[in-house]
């Protein structure tokens, strides 16, 4: 015993002074919502309401708009709660995205499907590209082999589901409760906004909580 000690003593301790390990214990999680106001967001739209009831984000609009977080990240971990409205809906987490100059943002969305095509956890190209993955049409070589049933059925259609969207360089991941749903590589936007989306049903009430980011 007092042999691997000694043997595993030094390493332990390289691995807490090294760079690696210092890396790692500079980064925290951090909460984008505090749960009482939207301090640090903003809405670049001149339409679409907010606000905060209950420790829930509410989104409320008759038009599309994206309620934006106001620091750029680039390589992180995000991780939050959505519920959707029943009826039609659909939304999205935007992340690394952009803005025009008339406001009106663009980019990387981890798509909300709220729809029978059930196309959750899909990547979006908001403004853009349109869809990355799944592919359009629904059915076709591609979803075949990469867009399979747990990925389908992994979101909650009358419940809140929870997200988490990782990004390091190219490699982008996205999970919805638990199920990785897309795993690619794409070098379109390497850094930008977080920003929550209301699609613009008119009445609708879209919900975020627990919304926090770990920076890599």
């Amino acid at each position: 015993m007092k042999f691997c000690f000694l043997v595993l003593f030094p390493f332990v301790t390289s691995l807490f002074l090294s760079p690696l390990g210092a890396e790692k214990s500079k980064h925290k999680w951090v909460n984008l919502f505090n749960g009482k106001d939207l301090s640090g967001w903003h809405n670049p739209y001149s339409h679409g309401e907010f606000k905060v009831v209950k420790g829930v984000i509410e989104l409320i609009a008759n038009k599309k708009f994206f309620l934006a977080y106001d620091q750029k990240f680039s390589d992180f971990i995000l991780e939050a709660e959505i519920k959707l409205p029943e009826g039609k809906a659909n939304s999205g987490f935007l992340f690394r995205s952009q803005k025009r100059e008339n406001g009106s943002m663009f980019g990387y969305q981890a798509e909300v499907d709220g729809s029978d095509r059930n196309w959750s956890g899909g990547l979006y190209d908001e403004g853009r590209r349109g869809w990355i993955h799944p592919k359009k049409p629904i059915v076709n070589p591609y979803n075949d082999e990469h867009w399979k049933k747990d990925r389908s059925g992994a979101f909650k259609r009358s419940d809140w589901n929870h997200y988490k969207i990782r990004c390091l360089g190219e490699h982008i991941q996205i999970w919805v409760n638990g199920v990785k749903t897309t795993d690619l590589k794409d070098s379109t936007d390497a850094k930008g906004f977080i920003a929550i989306q209301h699609h613009g049903e008119k009445g609708q009430v879209y919900r975020f909580k627990n919304i926090k980011i770990l920076e890599l």
